[in-house]
């Protein structure tokens, strides 16, 4: 008889022999930034979560730096919005003052920059719209002048997330050329048109006005897709991919990982928000299952994992 359960007996042979470790280090906590003073908004849809003006950035900050996880992922809410999202490639704009502050306090810190126009466009959409349609080439401009401010207001690292095609390449190139060679680009390869968004676009404010994202993000049912996606991303310039969301989506995060280039997943706002609901109500051991949810994550290839859990779970890893 096979006895499988003899380095199952205690806790030290468990560690042991522990196939697949989640490193404080792999995670990056993704951030709001609103404009206005003395803000710390509370979203309702993900508790703990919150949206801060740049004033109160500070005590986050020390928070993320204290955690030892890797650094942050930071996505702004301009007060001004219009149809070509013009706020986010202001050099002057939210999201800008927030990087430079940030690399003011913490020169070292990690900053990756969301890059998309939902947030600052006045109909929601991640491109320019014209008659209802949303133009792929048209946007590729604004996103690179959007990465470009970015970069120069300190973002260590450029995240394309709109999901139009060709926009990689566009920003490689608008990069190159403006002296930021060395920036790298973390794409959102396969994103999927998903249900799970649904808290981030309460804590980003960036629900579409009309229609849905289902004509550039990804059909959910479409695994050999995604591959394609991230080929080409890769072709085009991408230093990392990135699969999103990830639980529902752990297949994919297993084919992405055969590619020879690092890999994130993207443990997005509804995935957190279930865990927090389910916890709240005293269905679930928190702690467990979060840290089960990014061992399940890492087991199936990733390198990098994005999620609301960061803090929470670099002190629970500590303690483990």
């Amino acid at each position: 008889m096979k006895r499988l359960r003899r380095l199952r007996a205690n806790k030290t042979l468990r560690n042991l022999v522990r196939e697949t470790r989640v490193d404080k280090k792999e995670l990056i906590y993704p951030i709001f930034v609103i404009e206005g003073e003395n803000i710390k908004n509370p979203v309702p849809s993900m508790p703990g979560i919150f949206q801060y003006s740049v004033d109160r950035l500070a005590e986050l900050l020390e928070e993320i730096h204290n955690s030892g996880i890797s650094g942050l992922l930071i996505f702004g809410i301009p007060k001004h919005k219009d149809e070509l999202a013009t706020s986010a490639y202001d050099d002057n704009g939210i999201t800008q003052r927030a990087i430079k502050f940030i690399k003011e306090k913490y020169p070292e810190m990690l900053v990756i920059a969301d890059v998309c126009l939902c947030e600052y466009t006045s109909h929601g959409h991640c491109g320019v719209v014209k008659d209802d349609l949303i133009l792929n080439d048209e946007t590729l401009p604004l996103l690179s002048k959007m990465s470009v401010s970015l970069a120069k207001a300190g973002a260590d690292m450029i995240a394309p997330s709109d999901m139009m095609d060709g926009r990689v390449a566009a920003i490689r190139k608008s990069l190159d050329e403006n002296g930021f060679v060395n920036t790298p680009i973390m794409a959102y390869s396969a994103k999927f048109a998903s249900g799970y968004y649904g808290p981030f676009r309460d804590a980003a404010e960036s629900a579409p006005c009309f229609g849905d994202r289902r004509t550039y993000q990804m059909d959910s049912a479409n695994g050999r897709e995604a591959l394609r996606e991230i080929e080409s991303d890769i072709e085009e310039g991408a230093d990392i991919v990135m699969v999103k969301p990830a639980l529902a989506y752990l297949d994919v995060v297993k084919e992405a990982s055969q590619y020879n280039i690092p890999l994130a997943a993207y443990n997005v706002s509804g995935e957190y928000s279930m865990v927090k609901a389910a916890a709240q109500n005293g269905w679930i051991d928190e702690k467990r299952i979060v840290l089960e949810n990014l061992t399940a994550i890492k087991r199936a290839g990733a390198d990098i994992i994005i999620t609301y859990h960061a803090l929470e779970a670099a002190k629970w890893l500590e303690e483990e």
